[in-house]
């Protein structure tokens, strides 16, 4: 039988639990919850978010690559609901992104799959990053240079050289994602490397590795001798 959040005992109450005993006291369900407010006339907004995680196998990873579009396919989520619940997880993401840049130092290609998974490892789409580091190899600047679809992106060699005498790099580190979840270097990726190496070495700036990031895993070209 269905009981409305509002005819919970209070602490069992999502918004309530969370003033009561704090934020990490609450599931994902019930977070959520707040976040959409209520449910619908058959189900709490606790029990539509344990649906809608249901459908993710309690990923939220997976959850957060739900668009607007598909939140709304579930009975109880309109466009309102659904854009906060995109939000929230955007928002999420970010964060750790921006906690991921705070090593400060480059000492292994983990670190580059550290900083970078967060950016790009979840996208659905390719693309492409530069990581410019000083003598000391820590990051003066990171930027995305190409962005494309499934089957490749197109970097522009000037204008990574162009950055890195911009911010007075004098060592680099690619980074791109293979959406599909292969941890493989394809030919194009080993002929975007050397060509990158080949223009650094005429301005001194040293392409130390090219990093593929997936969701999970990632593939140095340093570490398997592809250099």
């Amino acid at each position: 039988m269905y009981t409305p959040i509002n005819q919970w005992a209070e602490d069992d109450r999502p918004r309530e639990k969370l003033l009561l005993k704090g934020k990490v006291a609450l599931s994902d369900s019930e977070l959520l919850a707040i976040l959409i407010g209520s449910g619908s006339r058959n189900e709490s907004a606790v029990q539509l978010c344990q649906r809608i995680l249901k459908s993710v196998d309690n990923n939220l990873n997976q959850l957060g690559k739900l668009s607007v579009t598909q939140l709304m396919q579930f009975k109880g989520i309109g466009e309102a609901k659904a854009l906060s619940i995109v939000a929230a997880l955007e928002l999420g993401r970010r964060r750790r992104a921006v906690e991921s840049t705070q090593l400060k130092q480059i000492t292994s290609s983990k670190a580059v799959f550290e900083i970078m998974q967060p950016i790009i490892g979840e996208l659905p789409h390719e693309e492409f990053w530069v990581l410019y580091l000083n003598n000391s190899n820590k990051i003066v600047h990171k930027t995305q240079v190409s962005k494309g679809g499934l089957t490749g992106t197109v970097v522009d060699t000037r204008l990574v050289l162009k950055t890195a005498i911009e911010y007075h790099a004098v060592a680099a580190i690619l980074c791109h994602n293979h959406p599909s979840g292969k941890l493989q270097a394809s030919e194009p990726d080993k002929l975007i490397t050397q060509k990158l190496k080949s223009a650094g070495a005429t301005v001194d700036v040293q392409i130390l590795d090219h990093v593929i990031i997936t969701e999970h895993g990632y593939l140095s070209f340093q570490d398997e001798g592809i250099f």
